[in-house]
């Protein structure tokens, strides 16, 4: 059996499923969200190793079944609808998550891109700029800081050209709507209010002109890239991500064997079987590594270029399983 984590509105899993059904595999969708709440886990210890069984709403899941797992992008555990004290509400819902981890820590099964805790480890900016570095990519001037004199410094030191990125994309909500925080050209105007800086820490970088902007997607090892033309708008300008309409137009990207290589081996040095991987392209045909994402989207790329990403990831979960 193939097991896929994630929450039911994920699009990228509505890609790769008709994939894995039309090869006759069995294939069971369950969001992590749904536990304790309406989700049964039990447990037992047998000499040295666990034997856990799932049951859900319309299953019941002997876990040594499962050959392979997709860690998508399941919600967090939560408490039932009749827990309505939100104190004791947080308390079942943190013992759900400390059950859940325990409980995909110790399902024997080939894990993609890898098991929660090496994800979690990968997807920290500090760790996986680092590890472009090390595998020889160009990576811009970056400071992580909430000390607000230290802005000060950034900008001199960069010339005024530095941009502004959270450590990690956290919506949060203002006024009933959710909102985010883009990756933002720095102004003098900043300067002036970068007292702010310290109520949470942020990203400043010095700001790498782009001719183009390369998102590449590591199945295993291949290698899939597209190109993002963002730079004709002023939305998209600084972070391709805050667009509406069709301010971006995509392309398959040629990337250098010697590029590619690299991108598979930070892939893997991360412990991941899968990545995305953000790139800049320079005017002068330089290559700028910017983060790595060991979940991030690629369905859209499908949709606008002839790459075949969900058929690669279909081709990973198979892997040995048989029909």
């Amino acid at each position: 059996m193939i097991l896929i984590l994630s929450s039911k509105t994920d699009k990228g899993v509505n890609l790769v499923l008709p994939k894995l059904v039309e090869r006759g595999l069995d294939v069971y969708w369950w969001d992590p969200g749904d536990y304790p709440a309406s989700t049964r886990i039990t447990s037992r210890l047998v000499g040295a190793d666990w034997r856990h069984t799932l049951v859900t709403d319309d299953a019941e899941i002997d876990c040594s079944s499962i050959s392979a797992v997709w860690l998508r992008r399941p919600q967090r555990p939560k408490a039932a609808k009749v827990v309505e004290d939100a104190g004791y509400g947080e308390f079942v819902a943190q013992l759900g998550r400390i059950l859940r981890d325990g409980w995909m820590e110790t399902l024997d099964a080939r894990w993609f891109p890898a098991r929660l805790n090496t994800v979690l480890h990968a997807e920290n900016k500090l760790v996986n700029l680092a590890a472009g570095a090390r595998h020889g990519f160009l990576v811009p001037q970056t400071t992580v800081t909430n000390d607000d004199e230290r802005l000060v410094d950034v900008w001199a030191e960069t010339g005024g050209r530095c941009i502004a990125k959270e450590i990690q994309l956290v919506p949060y909500e203002l006024d009933g709507q959710e909102h985010g925080f883009y990756t933002t050209t720095l102004t003098r105007r900043h300067l002036t209010t970068r007292h702010r800086l310290a109520y949470a820490p942020v990203i400043l970088q010095s700001r790498i002109d782009k001719a183009v902007e390369l998102r590449i997607t590591v199945v295993g090892d291949q290698v899939f890239t597209a190109e993002m033309h963002s730079q004709g708008s002023r939305m998209t300008r600084d972070d391709f991500r805050h667009y509406e309409g069709n301010f971006i137009s995509y392309a398959v990207h040629d990337l250098p064997e010697d590029v590619a290589r690299r991108c598979v081996e930070l892939v893997r040095s991360l412990g991941l079987a899968f990545g995305c991987i953000d790139v800049i392209l320079t005017p002068e045909g330089e290559y700028v590594y910017l983060e790595l994402n060991p979940n991030g989207q690629w369905g859209w790329l499908e949709e606008f270029t002839d790459l075949r990403i969900s058929e690669a990831v279909a081709d990973w979960l198979v892997g040995e399983v048989s029909a």
